[in-house]
């Protein structure tokens, strides 16, 4: 893994971050005829390893960042280990499943490839997703896009655009399957959108360099449009950006 940048906002990571739709994990396991082992790389708080034990015996889910793993919950068929996406330590094609959330543009694709190549099983898949901007309303929308686009202009990391681009410009040597849609989707007030802005890895290095958060200040802004001075609910969603492969025809 090339880069750590959510150690420092662990817990705001884990409580702020949208969950992954039941449904997503439920087609995983049926494109896969066995379901001893997945490996779940890059898992940071856990959100898709526990997801994926409803539906495996074993997952086994690494991170680099130790900060992270501490915020993911405890299973009984889900071990939590430090490794890097190039170096996970699991043996030769032991994997029937490897799956990626919203974390492969920040791995050393080469060696992430190879390792992956090793350890899935014949029949095994790779699967890798992102979800990039959310959608909420017509007078919502410009201002969060605004705040993503210009207030943390600068402050993205470059290889944030691979998820700008739905990790279709991602280089990706497997055999690769049609995938069906998946929508991420929640009910938030403002104060939980907002955590979530606060999540953003463009939001703390705007914070580590400037001393504040950019974020109060746009919330004042979608005050105004969100509804009941921001306790309104209003529904949040992202499209799924899904690949999946196998590394035989």
């Amino acid at each position: 893994m090339k880069k750590d940048l959510f150690s420092g906002q662990a817990s705001t990571y884990k409580n702020f971050r949208p969950t992954y739709p039941a449904a997503l994990f439920a087609y995983l396991a049926k494109q896969v005829p066995q379901h001893d082992l997945v490996w779940d790389c890059g898992t940071g708080n856990g959100q898709a390893a526990t997801a994926l034990a409803g539906h495996f015996k074993q997952v086994i889910a690494t991170d680099g960042s130790a900060k992270q793993l501490a915020q993911a919950p405890a299973l009984a068929n889900v071990e939590y280990r430090v490794a890097t996406a190039e170096n996970s330590g699991l043996p030769d094609q032991s994997a029937d499943l490897i799956t990626v959330a919203q974390a492969l543009h920040w791995f050393d694709l080469d060696k992430f490839y190879a390792e992956v190549k090793r350890i899935l099983k014949p029949r095994g898949l790779l699967a890798v997703w992102c979800y990039g901007n959310s959608k909420i309303a017509p007078d919502i929308d410009p201002i969060d896009e605004a705040f993503y686009a210009q207030t943390l202009l600068g402050y993205w990391d470059p290889l944030r655009q691979l998820i700008d681009d739905g990790y279709r410009t991602i280089p990706f040597p497997f055999h690769e399957v049609k995938t069906p849609e998946f929508i991420l989707e929640v009910d938030w007030d403002l104060d939980q959108f907002a955590g979530y802005l606060e999540s953003w890895s463009a939001t703390q290095a705007y914070l580590q360099k400037n001393g504040h958060s950019p974020v109060p200040e746009v919330k004042k802004k979608l005050e105004t449009v969100w509804g009941f001075s921001g306790r309104a609910k209003r529904k949040v969603t992202w499209p799924v950006c899904l690949r999946v492969g196998s590394k035989e025809a």
